[in-house]
């Protein structure tokens, strides 16, 4: 194998919580980002929660020197508020709004509103393409009652496909953004373990930061703890992944987190804490065929996607269950609005059969009680449209993870049998390529 030349490449990563008028001092915030973005000149820069074009374009213009390219990923009512910025010529992008993103009635989450997302963008970084990516995943907001469970799991499961399915021709892939979820949780060991990416915070040789590498702590001004329950000190919900080719090898030399306040400003960037990951690219000849080497994934990998995909399948189903209940609770609140609106236009047409009589009602309770009416079945016929909309993303998606399922498991079914003292059928230690992406 011959190896190229190294390449260093500096990527940051931040949830800037840029919503004006909700978010604490939002200006003063976006301005000693750009300060802090000017000094430091990353070579990417991963932005989310930019909600406002207008602060897009006020770092575009801030980071015209250092960062000439850009792009802001727009989507949803509010856009997606997804940015990048980088130092190298974007050469191509592309936007893939998750098919599942939270409910619109529940407007004080906003998430819905939001357009949740993952951006791409196509670099090219010393002659290796590389595939950039950002993205922000639903908020959990519950840890013990987590609603949007499955709306999660779905976007982790959309991600990993987008990632596998548009990287094939790309040397490395670099992802950052803010996935909401713990280390350990289903979404993020479905989306590495069938990606085949790498944590910056696991793989670094170097790390300076927060404890545990920690994005949400305690000690950030603007973290009320309750919101961190039962978490005391804090969490990590935002990564830097990465991942090399048969063409590129990549790893993390440094990585670092910042510390809450920053020095010398009385406030900190955002409410999450920024990461930068220092990546060394190696670019070098795939080793010839009939070398020796074998590139299978290891049955006990195999063995061990199958299950967390099964897991995800059940919270999928589970979440399919309660869109179902939601529907048919919407379909007959409906049908109870359209019998109270005959039974109204029957005592209305009283007067008209019986001559003679009067209306026993005042006129107004009849114009209430009709409005009434009408705000149900529209409601009614709103939400069932939503709710069989979410149910036809959360049936694709457990189709697809069914199909899956069964394309892993055929697999698994053709790797022998591992004997205690058969040692030279495992592969060598220290191989993880993805299960349904192998590129090494």
């Amino acid at each position: 194998m011959a190896n190229a030349d190294c390449v260093s490449v500096r990527v940051f990563s931040l949830n800037c919580w840029g919503i004006h008028y909700l978010s604490k001092h939002c200006s003063q915030r976006y301005q000693m980002i750009g300060e802090m973005l000017c000094k430091e000149q990353h070579d990417i820069v991963l932005l989310q929660e930019v909600w406002s074009e207008k602060d897009f374009l006020y770092l575009k213009v801030k980071l015209a020197s250092t960062h000439p390219h850009s792009h802001y990923f727009k989507s949803g009512v509010i856009g997606s508020g997804l940015a990048i910025f980088a130092k190298h010529r974007i050469h191509d992008t592309f936007l893939y709004r998750y098919s599942l993103n939270g409910y619109p009635y529940m407007a004080h989450h906003g998430d819905w509103f939001g357009g949740k997302a993952v951006g791409m963008a196509i670099l090219n970084i010393a002659g290796l393409t590389a595939n950039v990516y950002v993205t922000h995943l639903h908020a959990e907001y519950s840890r013990e009652k987590d609603s949007y469970l499955s709306h999660r799991v779905v976007q982790a499961w959309e991600l990993q496909q987008f990632i596998r399915h548009t990287s094939t021709g790309a040397d490395v892939v670099i992802v950052g953004g803010d996935l909401n979820m713990h280390p350990q949780d289903l979404g993020c060991r479905l989306l590495m373990s069938y990606t085949g990416l790498k944590d910056s915070y696991i793989e670094t040789a170097k790390f300076d930061g927060c404890e545990n590498g920690m994005t949400l702590i305690a000690d950030n001004l603007f973290i009320s703890k309750n919101e961190l329950i039962p978490f005391e000190k804090g969490i990590r919900i935002d990564y830097i992944l990465f991942k090399g080719s048969s063409t590129a090898k990549i790893y993390c030399d440094f990585m670092s987190t910042t510390k809450g306040s920053v020095p010398g400003h009385p406030l900190p960037y955002s409410d999450h804490e920024a990461l930068t990951a220092e990546l060394r690219l190696e670019s070098h000849i795939p080793a010839q065929a009939g070398s020796g080497k074998t590139h299978d994934t290891p049955a006990e990998k195999l063995a061990e996607l199958v299950d967390t995909l099964t897991e995800a399948r059940t919270e999928v189903k589970v979440g399919l269950h309660c869109a179902e209940r939601m529907r048919y609770t919407a379909a007959r609140t409906g049908v109870m609005g359209l019998a109270l609106l005959v039974l109204e236009l029957a005592i209305a047409a009283v007067p008209c059969f019986a001559l003679g009589a009067e209306q026993p009602f005042p006129r107004i309770s009849f114009y209430l009680l009709a409005a009434l009416c009408f705000a149900i079945l529209l409601t009614t016929f709103l939400l069932y449209i939503f709710y069989t909309m979410e149910l036809k993303s959360l049936q694709g998606a457990e189709d697809q993870m069914r199909l899956a399922v069964g394309s892993l498991q055929e697999k698994l079914r053709g790797f022998p049998v591992a004997q205690p003292n058969d040692a030279p059928q495992r592969s060598p230690e220290g191989q993880q390529p993805s299960a349904l992406d192998p590129e090494e």
